[in-house]
């Protein structure tokens, strides 16, 4: 599916219209045993991967949700085989050449999260150049999860709030969630509505750690290359049937 193609998502899925969620995250697990299961050596997963993320940031684009991160590697898959890592590193590159013209076409601002300092220089380079391309777009913003770790994220929001206090910008009494969460990568987003894995895997392995603590989870066995449009409206629709209670009762939300 190309961003290019305005047709609306599946009319089928109506039901999913009167509870978006704002932010959407997606762990895409599953493209090593997907091109196992065809034969095929584990990189043919994550290039067949690509249509999927295309298929999904259509669909959010279109629905109207706000925010779209998909954890693309994290900071622990550096220990996988040079060459997987190696095709990794060649597709975020084909993305931040061709795809994100894509996206600043639709208005739709890209950003990437993690320390990206152990990337080559050509690759932060396209990184920045991205990000200054789709900056001042005011429609979804996709954000794409590389080299990064949820307890990186908290550990160096922490060390900056250290780094005030040290400085007397700041007295410790005045550290509080709030404070934390200011200086974490998605503080300028809507709070996480909904964590999607697709795989069959049942854990956020180190994604989104102190922005999940309220998320609504979803768990698939789809592997992504399978993962459609329709796949992910039905993610939207068991979302549309949750009971959000943010600590109080059912009762309460009811009434409210």
């Amino acid at each position: 599916m190309s961003l290019d193609n305005d047709q609306s998502p599946n009319s089928s899925n109506e039901e999913i219209a009167d509870k978006i969620p704002k932010h959407v995250a997606i762990i895409m697990d599953g493209n090593g045993r997907w091109a196992q299961l065809q034969g095929k050596g584990r990189v043919f997963g994550h290039k067949a991967g690509v249509e999927s993320v295309r298929a999904v940031v259509t669909s959010a684009r279109k629905l109207n949700v706000e925010a779209l991160t998909l954890f693309a590697f994290s900071s622990e898959n550096w220990q996988r085989p040079a060459k997987e890592v190696s095709v990794l590193m060649d597709l975020f590159m084909y993305v931040l050449t061709k795809e994100v013209k894509r996206l600043h076409k639709h208005n739709i601002r890209f950003q990437v999260i993690g320390d990206t300092q152990r990337f080559s220089e050509k690759l932060q380079k396209n990184i920045e150049k991205s990000e200054t391309l789709t900056a001042n777009n005011t429609g979804m913003v996709l954000s794409i999860a590389a080299n990064y770790g949820g307890r990186w994220d908290i550990a160096t929001a922490a060390k900056k709030l250290a780094e005030q206090v040290k400085s007397d910008e700041l007295c410790l009494d005045d550290i509080t969630e709030d404070t934390l969460n200011e200086h974490t990568c998605l503080a300028t987003l809507p709070a996480l509505d909904l964590l999607i894995r697709t795989g069959g895997d049942c854990r956020i392995s180190n994604f989104l750690l102190w922005q999940a603590a309220y998320a609504e989870l979803y768990f698939t066995d789809t592997l992504w290359p399978d993962f459609t449009e329709e796949a992910f409206l039905k993610a939207l629709s068991v979302f549309d049937q949750r009971e959000r209670r943010f600590g109080k009762t059912g009762d309460q939300i009811k009434s409210v």
